[in-house]
């Protein structure tokens, strides 16, 4: 076994033009009032990396350009389609009249466990919350549901960049 140099990932690499001219996923996340710059910029980093339809920043997420989100972002904000939109349950909203499931990612008392829910098969938008609140009350009175990643140790939660990451690769693995 060998580790590819750089240059070899390079060379393998889609350019910025090929990736914005590629078919997405059909998966939307949804970021809804995220503090750090620096979990923004790692969202749009696995966002490009999944290939996701696109990402819509709610509430006081902070948007590019930003140079603390660039440093996570290594370049995805320029190859990850984004829009800012008011607040969550706006943008679930108008996800929904496009034909998207709504999910908000998030423990509730009938949330589906991410890996082994059973979802119906079309576009799919998955909200990731405040890193403290998680996802407001309204924007999940407007989903359509409500997915969580099973958590077996003490802790209940996952930095949300890293919850995002996890929903993005099952969701897009589901054939989202």
């Amino acid at each position: 076994m060998r580790k590819l140099s750089h240059e070899e990932l390079l060379a393998q690499r889609l350019t910025a033009a090929e990736v914005l001219s590629t078919v997405r996923h059909p998966v939307v996340g949804i970021l809804e009032d995220i503090r750090s710059l620096y979990n923004v910029g790692s969202c749009f980093r696995t966002a490009d990396a999944m290939l996701l339809q696109r990402l819509i920043l709610t509430g006081y997420t902070p948007t590019p350009p930003r140079k603390e989100i660039s440093k996570t972002a290594l370049g995805a904000t320029e190859t990850v389609p984004w829009e800012f939109v008011a607040n969550g349950a706006e943008a679930v909203a108008m996800l929904r009249l496009q034909g998207y499931r709504t999910y908000a990612l998030e423990l509730t008392d009938s949330s589906l466990q991410l890996g082994t829910a059973q979802l119906p098969p079309g576009p799919i938008a998955f909200v990731a919350g405040n890193e403290i609140t998680g996802v407001s009350a309204a924007t999940l009175a407007a989903c359509d549901g409500a997915i969580e990643i099973p958590m077996h140790g003490v802790k209940h939660s996952l930095n949300v960049a890293v919850a995002f990451g996890i929903a993005a690769w099952e969701l897009v693995k589901k054939g989202g």
